[in-house]
């Protein structure tokens, strides 16, 4: 009877092909300023019929070395989305913080889970300025 149980407990996790699944690597590059928010991704999900749907899991899967990342609940406000003329729809904003006197690159990742188990791994380079709205100096 056990092995009956654990045969059929390995068939489950072996046909479940979404549970095996790999994320897919995302690249994004960003420019920001130090010790300032800068928006870094905006998530959500819009059915056909321009409703919202779940919204996806987000995951610090790796950390900034210089700065921090938020995330935060906001609703999304758009037009001529897709084939939506007009939604407004609850999503997850990402935002990253470089410390106020880090000056240089720093990097980080998230991992999003969407409905359905597909999953995006986003790795994010950021290239941070300390100068005031990412001048140059004189």
């Amino acid at each position: 009877m056990r092995q009956r149980w654990l045969a059929a407990a390995l068939f489950l996790c072996l046909s479940a092909p979404h549970a095996l699944a790999q994320a897919t690597l995302v690249e994004r590059s960003v420019n920001a300023a130090a010790g300032r928010d800068m928006r870094v991704g905006i998530y959500t999900s819009i059915r056909p019929d321009c409703t919202s749907g779940p919204l996806p899991a987000i995951r610090l899967a790796s950390p900034p070395a210089h700065g921090t990342v938020s995330v935060k609940r906001a609703t999304l406000k758009a037009t001529n989305v897709k084939q939506c003329l007009a939604i407004d729809v609850p999503a997850y904003v990402a935002f990253y913080r470089a410390a106020a006197d880090f000056n240089g690159a720093d990097d980080f990742q998230l991992e999003v889970t969407f409905i359905g188990g597909r999953k995006e791994l986003q790795h994010f380079t950021v290239s941070v300025s300390n100068l005031p709205n990412g001048g140059q100096g004189i």
